[in-house]
């Protein structure tokens, strides 16, 4: 048992919203464990200069952190200048939905994704990936409905989560304690069919081996399996009560 009571294999609870936010196109509200995050898609009928009057669309993501999200308050990246770190995980959020999307079915628009860590204990950039694509799909859904484009553009669900080898133990969805402490830790984000978009994973302390790897990702798999079916229940539910 982990210090929060959870077995090896077991996600932290995992609420989410979708329909959170009332202005936006799409949105969601992830709550895994202590970390929440409110995400929102917004439409914007252009795209960056190097796809004009390439019939492509485009999918960009903003990340970034409240300054009380954790222990103690941190600077907006507005009055730091460049955070680094809010770059990366902006990008790869951006990557992983483009993995799952038809741009060209998008058209000359771009879908911005916001992501804002309201509170953090860990795996804010997974969790911010796994909400961002209930908004997504909110938003599709809102352009096919307004008759802006003729055909579905997803090809499938994705979502990510974090695991890691923790006190010799391979654990799935670390909190910040548990990764703070981690002898390695991953990244894992995978579609609805068990395909891979990304994995990001290192060796905090001494290497380690490919039985080890193998049991991550497949601790990574069920986590996402899992994630994937409560994507789809709350996006069954907002249509319920639509």
């Amino acid at each position: 048992m982990r210090n929060n009571g959870r077995t090896s294999d077991e996600l932290r609870t995992c609420l989410l919203e979708a329909g959170y936010n009332k202005y936006a196109e799409g949105s969601c509200l992830i709550q895994l464990g202590d970390t929440h995050v409110h995400v929102t898609a917004s439409i914007d009928e252009k795209v960056p200069p190097f796809l004009r009057h390439s019939g492509s669309g485009w999918i960009t993501a903003e990340y970034s952190m409240l300054p009380r999200s954790g222990h103690h308050r941190t600077q907006r990246d507005s009055q730091r200048g460049v955070n680094g770190r809010s770059v990366e995980i902006q990008r790869l959020i951006g990557r992983s939905l483009r993995a799952v999307v038809d741009l060209k079915k998008l058209g000359e628009r771009t879908i911005t994704i916001d992501c804002d860590v309201l509170r953090a204990d860990g795996g804010t950039r997974t969790a911010s990936i796994t909400a961002a694509y209930i908004a997504l799909r909110e938003s599709v859904n809102w352009l096919l409905n307004k008759r802006l484009i003729k055909q579905d553009i997803i090809i499938e669900p994705i979502a990510a989560i974090s695991v890691g080898l923790v006190g010799g133990n391979e654990l799935l969805d670390l909190d910040y304690q548990e990764d703070s402490s981690a002898q390695a830790d991953m990244n894992v984000i995978m579609t609805k069919s068990g395909k891979f978009v990304e994995i990001q994973g290192t060796a905090e302390t001494m290497p380690f081996g490919v039985e080890t790897l193998v049991k991550l990702l497949k601790l990574g798999k069920k986590g996402i399996d899992e994630l994937i079916t409560l994507q789809e229940e709350s996006l069954s539910s907002l249509l319920t009560t639509k």
